[in-house]
């Protein structure tokens, strides 16, 4: 299983399903880097493990620990949680995990991205990243999955789609100098439609204002289900992310998806203006290797960075005056499923949120 098939995805008759498809489980990392977590990353090891005991109510989840953290990882998760010991770079799993592709006769596999810490040496978080460029790979093997190597350096959480065809995708995060230097738009359009199997391609010029990966769309703009997106939002016209989300929204509002039918789009304001606090800022080690976390450094904070599990979505709050609103559109807009709001500003700290330290495994559809 170790070696990467030679043909594509869509070659194939595979493609990536929609998120509120049913799952086999949900994958986790573990956090342990010192420079991205506080506190010796033990606030953000107590709120790993009480959201994968959330997911777990749900579908099986299964956290990726490193050796020197595997007792402790498994005292915290308690026996409902499979712990596997995997060594990474950081914990953002989404971006360097496999995204799962599935075929009509049951079968799924996994497509492995070149990661490189969302721009390598040209402005990337992190260095080095070699191990979580091994992930996905890694992911793969463990469930006796085939993998398609790709050509081309995205994440995870770069690609948004509707399971019929549309894929949305955030431009700075995959046509961008520090991921795919010498591709065009066009080139990459084809290649992103080869490895997902999708027809059309939404592109979107900006993401969440300060997002740290260029923008990613799961921070920005989601599918709830196909042709109705759900869109980050702010009324203030001051604010950055105001001409972002107008941006976003005069694009979403004058195109179709594959299908051809108009997007039906729901605004939801974004929390806050969020900051890093002094005291926050103060836990987190300053080194060289990793990019510097300050005080006062604005947050990109998104209720868009919700997990849509079986039968339920979890979702980001703050504390915040926007919760409750956020909340409550998102159970309108999903009928069939618990809408939980869980407390996520240690996740935000890190640099994303709930769907960025998830991947769901898609369950094979029946034969």
């Amino acid at each position: 299983m170790s070696n990467a098939l030679d043909s594509l995805p869509r070659s194939d008759g595979f493609w990536m399903p929609a998120e509120w498809e049913a799952h086999t489980q949900t994958w986790l990392l573990w956090p342990v880097r010192t420079d991205t977590w506080r506190n010796g990353a033990k606030p953000a090891q107590r709120t790993f493990a009480e959201l994968a005991k959330t997911i777990a109510h749900f579908e099986p989840v299964t956290v990726c620990v490193p050796t020197e953290q595997y007792e402790n990882a498994c005292a915290m998760l308690g026996d409902n949680i499979r712990v596997l010991e995997m060594a990474a770079n950081d914990a953002w799993i989404r971006d360097c995990g496999p995204t799962f592709v599935l075929n009509q006769h049951g079968e799924v596999r996994g497509v492995d991205w070149i990661f490189n810490a969302w721009g390598g040496l040209e402005k990337g978080t992190y260095f080095p990243w070699d191990k979580d460029d091994l992930v996905a790979h890694k992911v793969l093997e463990v469930e006796r999955l085939a993998r398609y190597r790709a050509t081309i350096c995205t994440e995870g959480g770069a690609l948004h789609v509707d399971g019929e065809g549309t894929l949305m995708v955030v431009r700075p995060t995959v046509m961008n100098s520090n991921r795919n230097p010498n591709w065009s738009q066009s080139q990459l359009e084809v290649r992103l439609q080869h490895y997902l199997n999708v027809e059309k391609v939404i592109w979107l010029e900006d993401g969440v204002y300060g997002d740290e990966t260029d923008g990613h769309i799961d921070n920005l703009a989601c599918f709830v289900r196909p042709s109705v997106v759900a869109l980050t939002w702010t009324d203030d016209e001051n604010d950055p992310q105001y001409a972002i989300s107008q941006a976003a929204y005069d694009v979403l509002s004058n195109t179709s998806d594959a299908k051809g039918r108009p997007l039906e789009i729901h605004k939801i304001h974004q929390p806050g203006p969020l900051y890093m606090t002094e005291e926050e800022a103060i836990g987190i080690d300053k080194v060289a290797a990793a990019r510097y976390r300050c005080a006062e450094d604005r947050l990109a904070g998104s209720y868009i960075n919700f997990y849509i599990a079986n039968g339920a979505v979890i979702v980001p709050t703050f504390n915040d005056p926007h919760d409750e609103a956020a909340l409550a559109t998102l159970r309108d807009l999903f009928l069939d499923r618990e809408v939980i709001g869980f407390y996520a500003r240690e996740i935000l700290l890190g640099g994303g949120n709930i769907h960025c330290i998830t991947q769901q495994q898609p369950a094979p559809h029946d034969s």
